[in-house]
């Protein structure tokens, strides 16, 4: 016999869960007590919205459920913003909250909410572990539907008298994840067909083509028929920014050249496309394009995205059926002039008299970067300048949060990622969102993890500022201070530098990148 806190760790552990991250609560005290006597290392955050990032981004970058934890009521409200992210962004996430004994839910009592009807709006599915004799099923669907494409988070309620109770049950085996059926042969040759009539065919990569593993597909059809490709933000990656097919992102270029290409556009082929993260009535606002969708869930109703054709299958699969209806030459790059320009403009480093900004920076951080090095972006107008500048070789090599769009992910984001991928790894934030969860630094001391953190300081909420001055030709509410961040930097023994000039910002990013050690660069804005 044992606890019903043992068995929900014996059924973590049958689920592969290597680490879980989280704020320990009284209401856990069990659950925690069982972590320690297991192989899953539980890992303190210095906040719960830190510890949902952490998951959110460990999900999205490996595949495999991030897991995280906190008590009831203020501790489980901590957590729902990073579960929100993880919601809307498709990153299979299993959230675990305390909660107190039954025997006191039924009346108002301390920190006492109803967590599961909270929850119920922002997940895949949550329950209470009411019953010990529940614990086993509620665990194993909790992770297949959290990773069950399309991906998300899933939540579960253990109550403490039923954590201490203890019971004699196993874990349900794992098993391989449901696969989608490949596509049916009438609808990839119809695909083909409309693709190969189109004077002006283009593929939108979105967040599925990478989160899919579907980017080798998605080259190998672009390779083999020529076809322009415009990727969302959380689509980048799915082919190289390098080759010539390649027009980055929706909004990449001078006027936003790449959302041009995709408005002459007579054909898109959406390949993962997720509404949520870019509104389609921006890229089809007259409703004339022929759309092909080719996802793994029927497409959303929406009057500027009504596809001609919808493939619901295997994402690698239906690409590799409609690359094989098509005859090599039944494309062309007809906009193959945009990409050297997008590229030749996104490259070229900065010169003394230019300005710091984030976009003339970009250069040297990538040139400091290896291809296969991640780049966790926090949101802000750092975000837009990463999103349709920052030149990615790679799949989830440039982790944008772009369904939510929540401040204060790329701290946490980024020891996440050092811990989930065998790569260097940068932090690109604003000084809002850094020090939103800039104490998780702690946490990545504590841990020893290596990566770098660079701050874009405006001392402003700057895309607000952005967006008021469009609007109105003014900003209010925006304005911030900056403290000293390398004194705040090496507080934690963590190396800092706040560069002066061209030269200087390049000696940091190519001092602190390629090291294993942690690091802060401040790079003050003009």
């Amino acid at each position: 016999m044992a606890t019903t806190a043992a068995l929900l760790v014996d059924c973590l552990e049958a689920e592969g869960v290597e680490r879980v991250f989280g704020v320990p609560g009284e209401e856990i005290e069990d659950l925690l007590f069982a972590l320690r006597a297991s192989s899953i290392r539980f890992i303190p955050t210095r906040h719960e919205q830190g510890a949902a990032f952490m998951a959110d981004v460990h999900g999205r970058l490996t595949g495999a459920a991030g897991v995280c934890l906190s008590t009831l009521g203020p501790g489980a409200t901590n957590l729902m913003t990073g579960v929100a992210d993880a919601q809307l962004d498709k990153s299979p996430v299993v959230a675990i909250t305390g909660q107190g004994g039954r025997e006191r839910l039924h009346k108002e009592s301390h920190q006492a909410l109803d967590v599961v009807d909270v929850f119920e709006p922002i997940v895949e599915w949550n329950t209470q572990i009411g019953e010990p004799e529940i614990a086993p099923e509620s665990v194993r669907k909790a992770f297949k539907l959290a990773e069950y494409e399309k991906p998300g988070a899933t939540h579960l309620e253990f109550p403490e008298d039923v954590a201490a109770t203890e019971i004699d049950a196993e874990p349900i085996d794992r098993r391989d994840p449901v696969r989608r059926p490949d596509p049916d042969d009438e609808s990839a040759a119809r695909a083909a067909q409309l693709i190969a009539d189109a004077e002006r065919p283009l593929l939108l990569a979105g967040n599925g083509a990478v989160r899919t593993r579907a980017s080798e597909q998605v080259r190998a059809v672009v390779d083999r028929v020529g076809l322009p490709v415009v990727e969302t933000y959380m689509g980048k990656g799915a082919i190289s920014d390098r080759v010539p097919a390649s027009l980055m992102t929706l909004d990449s270029g001078p006027d936003e050249e790449a959302a041009r290409a995709i408005e002459r556009a007579d054909c898109v082929v959406a390949v993962g496309y997720d509404i949520a993260e870019h509104d389609p009535q921006g890229w089809n606002p007259d409703r004339e394009k022929t759309i092909i969708h080719v996802d793994y869930e029927p497409a959303e109703v929406y009057r500027h995205y009504n596809p001609d054709v919808e493939i619901v299958a295997d994402v690698g699969a239906a690409l590799s059926a409609i690359a094989d209806d098509l005859s090599a030459a039944a494309c062309s790059l007809w906009c193959d002039d945009l990409h050297d320009r997008l590229l030749e403009g996104v490259t070229e480093p900065p010169t003394d008299g230019d300005p710091v900004t984030v976009r003339n920076a970009l250069p040297l951080l990538r040139e400091a970067m290896a291809d296969s090095d991640v780049l966790v972006s926090d949101v802000g107008s750092h975000k837009m300048a990463i999103a349709q500048s920052f030149p990615t070789y790679e799949p989830n090599t440039c982790v944008i949060s772009n369904g939510l769009a929540s401040m204060g992910i790329a701290v946490p984001g980024a020891l996440a990622a050092d811990l989930a991928v065998d790569a260097n790894v940068v932090a690109g934030t604003g000084d809002g969102g850094f020090l939103m969860n800039a104490a998780e630094l702690e946490t990545a001391t504590r841990l020893d993890c290596g990566f770098t953190t660079v701050v874009f300081d405006d001392e402003d909420y700057g895309l607000i500022s952005e967006k008021q001055e469009a609007h109105r030709d003014d900003h209010t509410g925006t304005e911030l201070t900056t403290p000293d961040l390398v004194t705040f930097a090496e507080s934690f023994g963590i190396e800092a530098y706040r560069p002066d000039g061209w030269d200087e910002l390049e000696a940091a990013f190519a001092g602190a990148v390629p090291s294993d050690e942690l690091a802060v660069i401040q790079v003050r804005l003009e």
